[in-house]
């Protein structure tokens, strides 16, 4: 475990030409009531079960059908498009003759998947040798041809990234680097529908809000809805995993870096390097980022289970921080805290 105060909160950008994450959820809620199966999704409380004054959890494991908060990403993107193509009346042929293609290792696939069907388009996931072949067939499933190309998310990356300019198709990536920003930027605006409704549905304000990261897309979308409704009072705290601190490293380097460490059991936040527009907001909104190793998550998996929140290590990160005693401790969560947490995922 490793502790790094942010000392970039509230101070000028440290990924100069990137744009902050966008606060606009009114835009959002309103693409989504025209989506029949965009439904709120549950906030649990377990404050009876847990070691402090309040505890609630964001349930994303039934967003629209899709198992994951990355249902309001992508096809989030997809709609948007569909509603300037169709001149706002989108429907199931706005998008025909489109194809959208990504890497994925989870949950990010099934979102392009599900909103380039719906729409009347084609979609194409480039998945890494090591993904398991049940990943594989959910794709197909929704529609997606599905190709196998690297040995990790990186390879199989640039082999969509390839395809896309080979093809003349739509790269739709949840993370934004040098040349590509526009679109991973629509796609953190999707989620804050799930920041919104938390932030609705939560009893009192929040002393502490628990963001587990990967890339930081929905890290950088909660806290800077956070912000832009609570202010300054909640601690923000990002959580990854040891193997893979890339948006700690980058806090401690003043810039973008690239992590190394060895695979992580939490695969989907097993990501390298920093999304630069989801690390700018961390940079300005949040207060602590917190590494978990592998074996701290692991173990409070089954206290998750025993409280009816069942979900992978990358799902359940940021509420690990909430149940790993030196943790807990670390972060000075006592017994007047109120802790906001993001269940992000089903269990595989």
């Amino acid at each position: 475990m490793k502790l790094v105060v942010n000392p970039y909160r509230g101070k000028d950008k440290i990924c100069v030409g990137f744009e902050y994450p966008s606060v606009d959820a009114e835009r959002v809620a309103g693409l989504l009531d025209l989506c029949p199966v965009a439904k709120e999704t549950p906030l649990v409380d377990v404050s009876d079960a847990a070691p402090v004054a309040a505890l609630w959890v964001k349930d994303e494991r039934k967003r629209m059908g899709l198992g994951s908060f990355k249902a309001l990403g992508a096809a989030y993107v997809i709609a948007r498009q569909a509603w300037d193509a169709s001149g706002g009346a989108p429907g199931a042929e706005s998008l025909v003759g489109r194809t959208f293609v990504t890497a994925s290792a989870g949950n990010h696939g099934m979102s392009v998947a599900a909103g380039a069907r719906v729409f009347g388009a084609q979609s194409v996931v480039y998945i890494a040798e090591t993904v398991p072949e049940s990943f594989a067939e959910r794709l197909a499933v929704r529609g997606a041809t599905v190709v196998r190309e690297g040995a990790d998310y990186a390879a199989s990356m640039a082999g969509a990234a390839k395809a896309a300019e080979a093809h003349g198709w739509t790269l739709l990536s949840d993370s934004s680097w040098d040349g590509y920003a526009e679109l991973p930027h629509i796609l953190m605006e999707g989620y804050l529908q799930m920041a919104a409704e938390a932030a609705r549905q939560c009893p009192a304000e929040p002393t502490h809000v628990m963001l587990q990261a990967g890339v930081g897309g929905l890290a950088g979308a909660v806290a800077a809805y956070v912000r832009e409704v609570w202010g300054d009072g909640p601690q923000i705290v990002v959580v990854e995993p040891t193997a893979a601190p890339a948006l700690q490293a980058s806090i401690e380097a003043g810039k973008a870096v690239a992590a190394d460490g060895p695979d992580s059991i939490m695969g989907r936040l097993d990501c390298k390097e920093p999304s630069l527009i989801a690390l700018n907001g961390l940079a300005r909104d949040a207060d602590v980022f917190l590494t978990l190793s592998d074996d701290a998550v692991n173990a409070c998996l089954g206290a998750m289970a025993a409280l009816g929140l069942e979900t992978t290590a990358s799902g359940g990160a940021g509420l690990a921080a909430v149940l790993d005693d030196a943790a807990r401790s670390a972060l000075g969560l006592d017994e007047t805290a109120r802790v906001l947490c993001f269940l992000s995922e089903v269990p595989d």
